[in-house]
């Protein structure tokens, strides 16, 4: 069973203008270069996505796109991610923000940090159930990747 498309997710993908939503344009763009998105969001500053850091959620990975002229992108396979924590400070919480922290198996990532990010509840449950689908797909579970790098 696939993941179950979020009207959230798709919304975000799909209209323009608003805080919360990526320009159309720039959702071709995106569902261009990583084929399937389950979901796309940008760091804030002050609650507004200004940042020229993008996270792109796909089926299969979660990947980090820095830069507007030089960029540098990072992904990390959702199968090997084995624990998942969300920050809510204060500051962030009172603009609709939030941080979310990933711990993984991945050598060169083995800690991801979406930071500061719109809907952060929303996100953390958009991942849970990628992740889920990934370890399902690779008959993978937390304790088979203990110990193994």
């Amino acid at each position: 069973m696939g993941i179950v498309r979020d009207p959230v997710a798709v919304q975000i993908l799909h209209v323009s203008g608003g805080a919360h939503h990526v320009p159309a344009a720039d959702a071709v763009f995106v569902a261009r270069d990583y084929g399937e998105i389950i979901w796309t969001g940008k760091k804030c500053i002050m609650g507004m996505p200004i940042s020229f850091t993008r996270y792109i959620l796909t089926e299969a990975k979660l990947i980090t796109r820095v830069g507007l002229l030089n960029l540098k992108e990072d992904e990390i396979e959702l199968y090997r991610v084995y624990d998942k924590s969300m920050k809510l400070p204060f500051g962030q919480r009172i603009v609709g923000c939030g941080t979310i922290t990933l711990l993984s198996k991945d050598s060169d990532t083995p800690t991801k940090t979406l930071e500061k990010i719109k809907n952060p509840r929303e996100v953390k449950r958009l991942l849970d159930a990628a992740v889920q689908e990934q370890r399902d797909k690779y008959s993978v579970r937390g304790r088979d990747m203990m110990g193994a790098s």
